[in-house]
């Protein structure tokens, strides 16, 4: 990427790791707080990295960022979670330039998610380009970048059936309640967790299964009461969570701690109990299974769901990807047009200059000389051998590098200054 003259940094990179190679419990190991992002940020900054975007989800964490090398990336995501290098080089994966450019379309488009279709995944991207050029490490190729993915992500929506129906694993659990409890709307349904997460199940929770015997508790109680007053359901104090599991049947779990919140010593039911974890890392103990009528079943195993709607949803796969294509060369003819902006730049400035000098000539020389007609037309003059030069430029780009030595040694221009 240093030909483009976007970056300090080498090549632009995707590292990261996913659904695809690591487990739940890997992926715990390197999910990021909000803290924690903040500060690999302002670490990115204080080590001279200009251009830099995190994205920590139940499916996947990456660093999309400029950089020498990749390792650089790495070693930013192990200082700022419990993950280390030797377990990220098991399961993870390390896209360069054009590749790691192609790997951010098909996550941002969702193509590339645990649920095909799941649009979630832009809004996150969107978050995280915000987080980064809060902290100072976001440069125009990535608002460039998350713009183009932001508009495929648009039109596959709009143009294809890939997001018909409704998508994501806060969707998959109450599909599992759907498929598994012959009367869904009798159950007595508890949901731990009101963040992102929490508020969709919630909604698909009320739109799918008519239920309303449906409680609310969150750590901080007047965002469990906003979702509840929306949809006319109960909240309960944080104090009340082990009472309140005794009463129910289903047990929903999405909250963003990074450790377990849900222990044996909460649970004391003489019923059964379905625990649906939602959350990563997993914030329901695993031998909550000993117990004697519960039953736990984490996200990965929601996603691991087949049905119709995600069936008829591949069909449009060939669609999503033309869509991509066409809007991904879009952008790499943009970068391209990176390469010559130096030497455009500078020729304009030489340009400008002889323009100047020849009009102070004339104007010595010339009695009534008329300034302001010689700029306009000096201007537009130079206006359209720039865009000829461009042109050139741009529509052949396997002799782009000759064409910009031709210009440079044909005007003398200084060469253009690296970032």
């Amino acid at each position: 990427m240093e030909d483009y003259n976007i970056s300090r940094g080498k090549h632009f990179y995707t590292i990261g790791l996913s659904y695809k190679k690591a487990d739940a419990e890997i992926r715990g190991h390197f999910s990021l707080s909000e803290e924690a992002k903040q500060n690999l940020l302002k670490q990115a900054k204080d080590e001279g990295i200009d251009g830099l975007i995190v994205t920590s989800t139940c499916n996947r964490t990456e660093i999309y960022g400029f950089a020498q090398h990749p390792f650089q990336l790495i070693k930013l995501l192990c200082e700022h979670t419990h993950g280390t290098v030797e377990e990220f080089e098991k399961v993870a994966y390390v896209y360069k330039n054009k590749e790691a450019i192609s790997h951010m379309f098909r996550v941002g488009t969702g193509l590339d998610s645990q649920i095909l279709g799941d649009f979630e995944i832009i809004s996150q991207l969107k978050i995280a380009f915000v987080q980064s050029r809060e902290a100072g490490v976001a440069n125009p190729f990535f608002e460039r970048l998350i713009n183009a993915v932001i508009q495929a992500s648009k039109r596959i929506k709009n143009e294809t059936q890939i997001s018909s129906g409704a998508t994501s694993v806060s969707f998959a659990s109450v599909q599992y309640i759907l498929n598994n409890f012959e009367k869904p709307a009798e159950q007595n349904i508890l949901l731990f967790g009101t963040g992102k997460i929490g508020r969709n199940t919630c909604e698909n929770l009320v739109k799918h299964t008519k239920n309303h015997h449906i409680t609310l508790i969150n750590r901080t109680k007047d965002r469990a009461e906003k979702i509840a007053g929306k949809f006319d359901l109960l909240v309960k104090d944080y104090a009340d969570l082990q009472a309140e599991i005794r009463q129910a049947d289903i047990l929903i779990v999405a909250t963003g701690a990074q450790h377990p919140t849900i222990t044996k010593d909460l649970i004391y039911n003489k019923k059964d109990l379905l625990i649906l974890d939602l959350s990563i890392p997993k914030n329901v103990a695993d031998d909550v299974q000993e117990l004697e009528g519960v039953k736990l079943i984490h996200l990965d195993h929601l996603s691991q769901m087949t049905d119709e709607t995600l069936e008829r949803r591949k069909e449009s796969i060939p669609q999503a990807k033309a869509i991509i294509a066409e809007i991904e060369t879009e952008f790499n003819q943009w970068l391209e047009t990176r390469k010559f902006a130096p030497t455009i730049k500078a020729l304009k400035k030489k340009l400008k200059a002889m323009k100047d000098a020849e009009i102070d000539f004339q104007r010595r020389k010339i009695t009534g000389f008329n300034d302001q007609q010689a700029e306009i037309i000096s201007d537009r003059i130079i206006q359209k051998i720039m865009n000829h030069f461009a042109n050139h430029l741009k529509g052949d780009s396997n002799t782009t590098d000759e064409s910009l030595e031709l210009i440079q040694k044909m005007f003398q221009l200084e060469e253009p200054v690296r970032k």
